[in-house]
């Protein structure tokens, strides 16, 4: 009997009244969905943050690394593989040293043991047979450190230079002038020869 005087009292209310009814139960249906959709959005980028930050962790073994030859009077030749910024001295150590046989004067003299090498340096060490014999040790790179009868570029006199092919003595005076070198690429990048000349003579010049 209760149920139905509740029924009769209300209903017509509700009969009267049924659109907004609706309409507020629909929306308390969309909030409710609307604060689970904005939970799920937050815990989602949460856990991309998490992720970015440990996969933006750098991993050693992807260091970056080149690779050197070291031949000549040395304990062991051959091509190493070196951290990016390792030094001349590093190279040495990883051929194990220099043999009984090296020409430690010359190397002495011609050597900067701290400049950093670069990809693809050849180091050639002569013997002490090679200078006592004359012998003339071959330029083995194009870029890089390099040993033999060559022109220092850093070092030489004008007329040393002008010797070069196709280096007369204004181009010898740039060169000077654009002193000091790290590589002997810089004359081409630095522009102070142009591309036929550099080939011409980058198999005579060196730097240290």
């Amino acid at each position: 009997m209760d149920i139905q005087k509740i029924v009769s009292k209300y209903f017509p209310l509700i009969k009267k009244n049924w659109l907004p009814l609706i309409l507020g139960i629909l929306g308390m249906i969309f909030f409710a969905y609307g604060l689970i959709g904005l939970f799920t959005a937050n815990k989602t980028s949460s856990e991309d943050i998490v992720f970015e930050a440990s996969s933006s962790k750098q991993n050693p073994a992807e260091a970056k690394t080149i690779l050197v030859d070291v031949e000549g009077a040395v304990v062991k030749s051959g091509v190493y593989k070196l951290p990016q910024d390792s030094r001349i001295q590093d190279a040495f150590v990883a051929a194990g040293g220099l043999a009984a046989t090296a020409d430690r004067a010359y190397i002495a003299k011609n050597f900067n043991l701290a400049t950093k090498l670069t990809d693809g340096t050849k180091i050639y060490i002569p013997s002490i047979e090679e200078a006592v014999d004359g012998v003339s040790v071959p330029n083995l790179s194009s870029e890089g450190i390099v040993i033999g009868n060559l022109i220092n570029i850093n070092t030489s006199s004008e007329s040393q230079l002008d010797s070069l092919q196709g280096v007369g003595p204004v181009t010898a005076q740039k060169i000077i002038a654009g002193r000091p070198y790290g590589l002997i690429q810089e004359l081409l990048d630095r522009k102070i020869v142009g591309t036929k000349v550099f080939g011409q003579i980058k198999d005579k010049v060196t730097v240290y």
